[in-house]
């Protein structure tokens, strides 16, 4: 069953059209995530979804029941719908404790025992109810809003960029701990993030926007994998595209000649190879291949890995066609990096992707 259904969205503010036919159904209890450039839509997009925002056309139906169609807008009030902003939004005049209760309804004894379940829920102290937003750190803050949001039972949570502003370790883990809260809650979410890597761990659906339309969606592996076409291959991770020769399952290119799975077309073509695909190992010239030399031109060394920057010498293909010569960049490990300037041997693991 679908926890919401976007049925053709369209939104323009003034003569720029912000959301372009989208449709896109989020099933119960999953995580989908939204990603796209700058400008692509995927704001207004959550926004619409919260009751913001009203499409200009379009329908939007939350468990069965329409919030948006062509007769009626239910207000974001009423959605039952959770909303946690990029900077938590908490008010700075009202403790943790009141800042999680805000709107809750009952007795005194009632909305003392749910914000104290809410903290214990978002793993904070409960003598951190006394404290006031400007005395926690980031992470806490985001900790006190999703608290908030949750404190409403909502039937979906939208998480608009929440980790963006917090550091590269406490991101990680607090997308980790959100994560598996809203997870063993059941509770469906949509997260919309400019970052590649938090949305391709964080959710199990991967919906790409772009200039307002819904390019692709489906599971990360599935769009990380098998790209519709390259401009969503390298806003996805970096991408290796070489021009090459498709004939059944083979694709023959400056590599060699590599598996393809379930090719979109024959003869000439684009191949898609991730990084992660390739191995470097030391070459010996008595055992070289026309196509899978490459010498290393620049190392740029991270520590537990770095890149190698290869140069693969120009050749000329069976018709006679000159190949300049091309430069990739391979992820290698941080032990064994040959040398700059040696002479090393590309192998290619799992299939190639025909774009």
């Amino acid at each position: 069953m679908n926890a919401l259904e976007l049925h053709a969205l369209y939104k323009s503010f003034g003569n720029v059209r912000a959301l372009d036919n989208v449709s896109l159904s989020i099933p119960a209890g999953s995580r989908t995530a939204i990603v796209g450039p700058s400008g692509s839509g995927k704001t207004t997009l959550l926004r619409m979804i919260a009751g913001f925002e009203f499409p200009d056309r379009g329908r939007i139906a939350l468990q069965g029941n329409w919030l948006v169609d062509e007769t009626r807008a239910v207000p974001a009030h009423l959605r039952n719908i959770g909303y946690v902003p990029q900077d938590g939004a908490l008010f700075p005049h009202l403790s943790v404790a009141s800042n999680i209760g805000f709107g809750l309804s009952g007795d005194r004894a009632f909305r003392h025992r749910r914000i104290s379940e809410l903290l214990e829920m978002v793993s904070l102290d409960e003598s951190m109810g006394e404290r006031w937003p400007h005395e926690l750190s980031g992470g806490q803050q985001q900790r006190v809003a999703l608290a908030r949001a949750l404190a409403q039972n909502p039937g979906i949570m939208l998480l608009d960029e929440p980790f963006s502003a917090l550091d590269t370790g406490l991101r990680s883990s607090m997308r980790k701990a959100v994560s598996k809260l809203l997870s063993d809650a059941g509770i469906t979410t949509i997260l919309v993030t400019h970052d590649q890597a938090e949305a391709l761990s964080f959710a199990d659906q991967l919906a790409v926007m772009r200039q307002g339309k819904l390019v692709q969606a489906g599971s990360p592996m599935a769009l990380y994998r098998h790209p519709v076409d390259e401009e969503t291959a390298v806003f996805l991770g970096d991408a290796i595209i070489l021009p090459a020769w498709v004939e059944g399952d083979i694709a023959t290119c400056e590599l060699g000649s590599v598996p393809v799975l379930k090719p979109r077309r024959q003869g000439a073509a684009q191949i898609l190879l991730r990084p992660e695909q390739l191995t470097v190992v030391t070459h010996d010239a008595a055992e070289s291949g026309p196509y899978s030399v490459g010498r290393v031109t620049d190392i740029d060394f991270t520590g537990s890995s770095c890149i190698l920057t290869l140069e693969l010498a120009a050749r000329t293909t069976a018709g006679g066609e000159q190949i300049p010569h091309r430069t990739l960049n391979v992820r290698n490990p941080g032990i064994n990096i040959p040398p700059l300037g040696s002479t090393v041997r590309l192998s290619t693991a799992g299939e190639a992707h025909v774009l």
